[in-house]
């Protein structure tokens, strides 16, 4: 009996102790001043306790540091109840006399009190370029932001934010009180140096964040509110509280004077104000300046003026450039060389990415632009500049996603820049020809094509004028990140009216890929059809067009590939570098098309609609052989055989196209009737 009632007493004193720690628990902790509170805590980086008073000082006025202070034992909430948490803490973000003020703090809810990898600069010592908005930081901040960060869309330089897993806040707004008395909201200067209060209340899913000046008492209305789901954020239920801030480049003092908390709002104590500890502000200090000094300050002066002077004429003369009065209406579109200069490291040669007849082309950055691909093209400020750069201008608003965006244009004595969006896998051509690893695969090889097709269809039908781009090849086709095919370098492209054409003298382009009757009529949507054909050939065997370091039997491609076909082995023209591992029927009808589109009767090739729908097998490739008029003829020089081998056929009922009165007119009927 007397042992029974011995393990009633432990059992109801056991029962006591555990209500006492929950009570505890429940009610949190309150520290007015930090002077008693450094075991409870756990300080890095900057973050120290000020002695006498208690100051907790997260960073001073040196540059690229940060400091966290977080209460050392997590919470761990029941996940069979909701979650609730309610804090108030006095802070003070003091400005260095003479600067501009720096980043701001954070009230934090972590999983982790590891800091380390975070940067000391904008991040707030809370992330990194590659942490910030990564689902694994598990974290919630409430941020009160002194500096507007383009990066992360900030509204002002002295807002409230709440932000989660990234400092791209969720919600935010300018720092602010509702005044109970006056009955609108009041204004407040987070970087006045003056204690601001900050409430975070936290019950269900609902988050509010209040603020307010230290002599006014808590605003019924809360600046901030968000409905937030900490489960999600924390799985396990497990979190630390506290604080932290950083600088960079830009400094300020940042202090905690007190902190309350609880994990419910009625159990949560109140500040005593009368026991928080002083601000230390910092004062400028002033000295007195000797006439020598003074003097001697002046002469400097005069140096400087001088060495200025000479520096900026200097400057002005290397970054001059030509502005005409026409050029205003394309301001948006043109770069200042200046800009462009700094972004390519004074177009080191380290970031050349290519040189080709009309130019070089070096990769730089531009903020809020990125990476930029930037092309140095020679010209002559009378031939026409004016309509170039209207062209040019115009091409930046071609918007499809097989185009390189041109994103704009410099213009110097002798020299244009073309400004366009850089892309990381750099040209086909160093693929095909130069050995660039890795080595694409046919798939790749065929989505190219499709994007380019696609490209030119819009260039030809989709503008609001025809866009003739007139030098399609391996080498003006970029790969992005994913190697999907972009059509770019525009240098010799032009706009016309739907079904003009250029006149013979403009004609211009890359040997074997020009269609043969640019010299007698001139471009149109038909030659770049031509130069398609010849880039599916290439692409397809892995051969240059026109390769004159060959024997003259295998040096026109066209006609290598259609002897291949009349000797009933096409496949034989296929890239050996693709192993054999390609399907021989998606190669042959390539390689067939690709003699269609280099037909050398105009009229004869199909459009680039049409291309899409063959390349696609929406429709099947027009019934013709290796011996049909037009196919496999290289170059003009060759045409005469195939007149004499047509000497015999009928001419067509149909009258000659104006555009092809050079040669005897043939029709190749397609699969829609076109």
């Amino acid at each position: 009996m007397a042992a029974e009632k011995l393990y009633l007493i432990l059992l109801i004193f056991f029962n006591h102790l555990i209500c006492l720690y929950s009570q505890q628990q429940e009610a949190g902790f309150v520290y007015n001043g930090f002077g008693q509170a450094q075991a409870d805590l756990h300080l890095d980086g900057a973050a120290k306790v000020l002695f006498p008073g208690g100051l907790l000082q997260l960073t001073n006025a040196s540059t690229q540091q940060m400091g966290h202070a977080f209460f050392k034992k997590p919470y761990k909430f029941d996940s069979s109840k909701k979650i609730s948490f309610s804090t108030h803490f006095v802070c003070a973000l003091v400005p260095k006399p003479g600067a501009d003020g720096g980043h701001g703090i954070a009230f934090v809810v972590s999983s982790s009190i590891d800091f380390t990898q975070a940067d000391p600069t904008q991040y707030l010592g809370l992330f990194n370029i590659s942490t910030n908005g990564s689902p694994s930081s598990q974290l919630l901040a409430i941020e009160l932001d002194t500096v507007e960060s383009a990066e992360f869309d900030d509204i002002d330089k002295n807002h409230v934010g709440i932000d989660v897993n990234s400092l791209n806040s969720v919600e935010s707004a300018s720092a602010s009180y509702f005044s109970d008395t006056k009955g609108k909201k009041e204004s407040i200067k987070l970087l006045s140096g003056d204690p601001i209060q900050v409430w975070v209340d936290y019950e269900g899913s609902l988050l509010n964040v209040t603020v307010a000046p230290l002599t006014i008492q808590k605003p019924n209305r809360p600046l901030l509110s968000r409905s937030i789901n900490l489960t999600e954020i924390f799985p396990d239920q497990r979190m630390f509280f506290g604080f932290s801030a950083a600088t960079g480049s830009l400094v300020s003092y940042q202090y905690i004077l007190g902190w309350s908390f609880s994990r419910s709002r009625t159990l949560l104590q109140r500040l005593d104000f009368s026991k928080l500890p002083q601000i230390p502000y910092p004062r400028a200090k002033k000295e007195q300046t000797s006439p020598l000094l003074i003097t001697l300050l002046l002469l400097l002066v005069l140096i400087m003026l001088v060495v200025l002077g000479g520096i900026y004429l200097y400057r002005r003369k290397k970054y001059a450039e030509v502005r005409e009065e026409w050029e205003k209406e394309y301001g948006p579109h043109r770069f200042s060389y200046r800009a462009l200069y700094k972004a390519t490291k004074g177009f080191d040669q380290d970031g050349r990415l290519g040189k080709g007849g009309f130019g070089e082309v070096y990769r730089g950055t531009l903020p809020h632009v990125g990476d930029i691909a930037v092309k140095r093209v020679c010209h002559d400020a009378k031939q026409g500049m004016k309509q170039f750069v209207a062209e040019v201008v115009t091409m930046g608003s071609l918007k499809h996603r097989n185009l390189v965006p041109l994103l704009g244009y410099c213009r110097r004595k002798g020299e244009l820049l073309l400004v366009s969006e850089y892309m990381s896998n750099g040209s086909l051509d160093q693929y095909l020809f130069h050995g660039k690893n890795p080595a694409l695969s046919w798939p790749q090889r065929l989505v190219i094509l499709k994007d380019i097709a696609s490209a030119l269809s819009y260039l030809h039908t989709g503008a609001n004028q025809v866009v003739l781009h007139r030098d399609i090849k391996a080498s003006n086709i970029m790969l992005d990140s994913e190697f999907n095919g972009r059509l770019g370098d525009f240098g010799m492209a032009r706009f016309e009216d739907y079904g003009d054409s250029l006149p013979a003298t403009a004609a211009v382009g890359t040997m074997g890929y020009m269609a043969p009757e640019l010299t007698t009529m001139g471009t149109s949507t038909r030659t770049d059809v031509y130069a398609f054909g010849a880039f599916m050939l290439e692409v397809t065997c892995g051969r240059r067009p026109l390769d004159p370091k060959i024997p003259a039997e295998t040096r026109h491609l066209t006609k290598w590939v259609c002897d291949c076909w009349r000797r009933d082995s096409i496949v034989e023209a296929i890239d050996t570098r693709l192993g054999g591992e390609y399907s021989e029927e998606e190669t042959e009808m390539v390689l067939k098309l690709g003699l269609l589109c280099t037909n050398v009767f105009a009229e004869s090739r199909p459009t680039m609609e049409q291309v899409i729908q063959l390349i696609n097998q929406n429709l099947p490739l027009p019934n013709f052989s290796p011996d049909s008029p037009g196919i496999g003829v290289s170059t003009p020089v060759l045409l005469d055989s195939v007149f004499n081998s047509r000497s015999s056929l009928a001419p067509s009922s149909s009258p000659p196209s104006p555009h092809n009165s050079m040669f005897v007119t043939h029709t190749i009927t397609y699969g829609d009737g076109r």
